[in-house]
């Protein structure tokens, strides 16, 4: 069967795709379609399903993998599927793993560089507040994308973020000695740990009603508040700065953090966060570019194309 990564414009295949989303929409001439996210364990692509009828609309059932008639187009320098037909099938024939994407990293890995990045902590209050929250949040936590869409948007992609973002703070805290490692490091590991509330999950791209109407920042500075109320030190400054470090991390308000950073670790934390996040959505543009071409647009970036450069790549074997 051929993957999603693998697919050149002008091609026209049947083969089954897992739905990540859909949805409804009228044409100017007042025809229904649905746009679609389809989706297997290499890539995702936008669809479009033009003049659906209603059989059409309840073939699409997000969550689930469908047979998919289609053709790839190119639209704006980017691809996207014309979907031309859709029929439902027996999901318990169905291996999830063909159709989720995941990290390069595995689950054990990715708990093992987390426990090793957490004993690192020296601070007892910093440690003991992170692993009271990931405690509550379990498994989820190594589990969850980071991202519906945009970036680190797979399993394990959470984890990896957070690790990847460790990475880098401690370059950072080398360099600038006034930081306190031990609040970055911890203020990194609970920034986006909302996000299993906040999410669908891994099949449905969907936010949660509390993804909603409270979001990753709330759910998350609430979870601080709670642990840090069990263990009686809600009032003390680690606690505090911590709370702050969630609130704070997307740097502006109109990102929708409610409040700005106001002390070093948390003006960092959003900084090295938008680095992580942005290497990760052009490394996954880059990722069917050879050398010498551009990626598609990245509407996340400004609807930029991104240049490979041949001396990157040689630079990287």
């Amino acid at each position: 069967m051929t993957k999603i990564k693998d697919l050149k414009v002008s091609d026209r295949l049947t083969g089954n795709l897992l739905i990540k989303s859909c949805v409804n929409g009228v044409s100017p001439k007042g025809s229904p379609y649905l746009n679609l996210v389809l989706q297997d364990d290499t890539g995702m692509l936008d669809g479009k399903f033009w003049n659906v009828k209603q059989s059409d609309i309840e073939a699409v059932v997000v969550g689930e993998v469908a047979s998919v008639t289609y053709e790839v187009l190119d639209y704006n320098h980017q691809m996207q599927l014309r979907v031309n037909k859709v029929e439902r099938i027996d999901q318990n024939e169905i291996d999830m793993r063909d159709y989720v994407m995941s990290s390069v990293f595995s689950k054990e890995e990715l708990m093992k560089r987390m426990e090793d990045l957490i004993s690192s902590i020296q601070n007892d209050t910093y440690q003991m507040l992170v692993r009271g929250v990931l405690e509550m949040v379990g498994e989820d936590f190594y589990n969850y994308p980071a991202a519906s869409r945009i970036h680190h948007n797979y399993m394990g992609g959470l984890a990896e973020h957070t690790l990847g973002m460790a990475k880098l703070a401690y370059d950072v805290c080398d360099n600038y000695p006034m930081l306190d490692r031990d609040l970055l490091v911890a203020g990194i590991i609970m920034h986006d740990v909302g996000k299993v509330k906040e999410l669908g999950g891994l099949i449905s791209s969907e936010y949660t009603l509390a993804g909603k109407l409270v979001g990753h920042i709330s759910i998350g500075q609430g979870w601080l508040m709670e642990v840090s109320k069990d263990l009686g030190i809600e009032d003390k400054e680690e606690a505090i700065l911590l709370r702050h470090m969630v609130l704070a991390h997307h740097g502006k308000m109109e990102f929708g953090s409610p409040i700005l950073p106001k002390i070093p670790e948390a003006e960092v934390l959003s900084l090295i966060d938008n680095i992580d996040a942005r290497m990760n959505t052009i490394e996954q543009a880059f990722e069917n570019v050879e050398p010498g071409q551009w990626s598609q647009r990245i509407f996340a970036l400004e609807n930029r194309q991104f240049y490979k450069s041949n001396y990157a790549h040689k630079g990287q074997e």
